[in-house]
């Protein structure tokens, strides 16, 4: 058998920036750059900035057909689309195993949106598309910039399959970053509406909480979804959304007229020198407007018996989905309904973690926990089934997952909650929650608005 050759990846030092929007923004008009953002230095978690753009090979699936778009041309297949990405990651694969040390040199990056979830587990698929994106989009990126807030650093890897032009390009633009692109001007055409009235929210929720009594379920995430539409320039929009509302799994990716702003707190599915690691939020209270207020309410979260539990069927159901790649007996909750604080909510936040299995890829786990349970319930394909009888709108990238895989296998990705999507000129919006046999309507109602009310009056004021 032949042994392929090792991959060598370049690593140039840059001043280190504690904000990585300039150096974003020295980028950002070229093809398809992407922004994996920290929410530094204003967010309170977080650790790593991933900046590219220039991908050399793009996979977009649209039900279920996908097309591969790189310098040979298009094809189209209809393969699984996971097994897809693992195509595409592989040529880059043998680097230097010390180059795992750092979270991307090279690899993919992009989308899973929720609705690619339908080639994974048998749903009905009788809910309308309001947005007219692939229900995946990942790139192939032959370099990037990444920032180590922790260490503060900040360092250039260009991957040797990089062309010379490209990389010489990006250490140009990058010594110019005071020359940089400023943002444009953005305004809402008029304010966010929902599709559901709260009335009719409520009696969903309801529905929800018959089919729990009846045995169907133990818990099913619900949500409702806002739109308007908008002129302007949306690099505007996601810099006050980031201002606004720090968070550690945010992304911005604008290409053609969609984009993704995407001001996450919550991670997925991450992966690194064989170490797997889920942070399941479930459980939310808003902020208090005093110290004191602030306070009560944080410990009312940590008390509150029924988030406790909401949180824990989810955890049971990630520890499963864990396990499906996994050594068994690896599987371990290392925190359990830690509260974890934002602008604008206070979460309870569990870590479920594990040791992937030998033969097993990053990209093989990300596939058996997807879609997240956070953002479906338990038991996952019936709260599925559910979601997709009762949500009038299609979910798209929301509630799918937004990250990298390396070309040395580790990988990172949110679950795409508080996301906005462009599609056009129109922006669209989901909030929601877990609902549980004891879930009350009028505050499920108003949970999923104070999760997403900070992101849709700050894009409402921006003028």
């Amino acid at each position: 058998m032949v042994t392929p050759p090792m991959h060598s990846i370049s690593v140039l030092d840059l001043p280190y920036q504690p904000d990585s929007e300039t150096l974003f923004s020295a980028i950002r008009d070229m093809p398809d750059a992407i922004w994996l953002d920290s929410g530094k230095p204003r967010s309170l978690q977080g650790r790593f900035d991933i900046i590219s753009a220039s991908p050399d090979a793009l996979i977009e699936t649209n039900g279920k057909l996908s097309t591969i778009t790189d310098c040979n041309g298009t094809t189209s297949s209809s393969d699984d689309p996971f097994a897809l990405v693992e195509e595409l990651l592989a040529p880059l694969r043998e680097v230097d195993p010390s180059m795992s040390a750092y979270p991307f040199v090279g690899g993919v990056m992009g989308y899973f949106g929720y609705d690619l979830g339908r080639r994974l587990v048998d749903i009905p698929d009788h809910t309308d598309a309001v947005v007219n994106l692939p229900d995946m989009r990942i790139g192939r990126y032959l370099w990037s910039l990444v920032t180590n807030h922790s260490a503060q650093q900040t360092q250039l890897f260009f991957h040797d399959l990089c062309p010379a032009e490209l990389s010489q390009s990006i250490i140009q633009r990058l010594s110019q970053v005071k020359e940089t692109l400023s943002p444009g001007h953005f305004r809402l055409r008029e304010p966010f509406k929902p599709t559901l009235s709260s009335e009719q929210y409520k009696q969903s929720v309801t529905a929800v909480k018959n089919y729990i009594l009846s045995g169907d379920c133990y818990q099913t995430n619900f949500t409702q979804h806002f739109s308007s539409s908008f002129e302007g320039d949306l690099w505007q929009a996601y810099l006050a959304l980031r201002e606004a509302a720090p968070s550690p799994y945010s992304a911005f990716w604008q290409w053609q007229d969609k984009a993704l702003l995407s001001i996450s707190p919550e991670r997925f599915v991450k992966s690194s020198e064989g170490k797997v690691e889920t942070k399941p939020i479930k459980g939310t209270l808003l902020r208090g407007k005093t110290v004191e207020e602030d306070q009560d309410n944080a410990v009312a979260l940590l008390n509150s018996a029924k988030d406790r539990a909401e949180n824990l069927m989810i955890v049971d159901l990630l520890r499963n989905d864990l396990g499906k790649n996994c050594v068994p007996g690896s599987i371990r909750v290392p925190k359990l309904f830690a509260l974890e604080s934002f602008p604008n909510v206070h979460h309870l936040v569990s870590t479920v973690s594990g040791v992937l299995a030998d033969q097993r890829s990053s990209i093989d786990l990300l596939k058996g926990c997807f879609p997240g349970g956070s953002i479906t319930g338990a038991p996952k394909k019936r709260a599925m089934e559910i979601i997709e009888e009762l949500e009038p709108v299609k979910r798209s990238v929301y509630c799918g997952s937004i990250g990298y895989i390396s070309a040395t296998g580790r990988m990172d990705t949110n679950i795409a909650i508080r996301t906005i999507v462009a599609d056009g000129s129109s922006l669209h919006c989901w909030g929601g929650g877990g609902i549980v046999a004891d879930s009350q309507a009028d505050c499920e109602y108003k949970e999923s608005i104070n999760k997403i009310k900070l992101l849709l009056s700050t894009l409402e004021n921006l003028n």
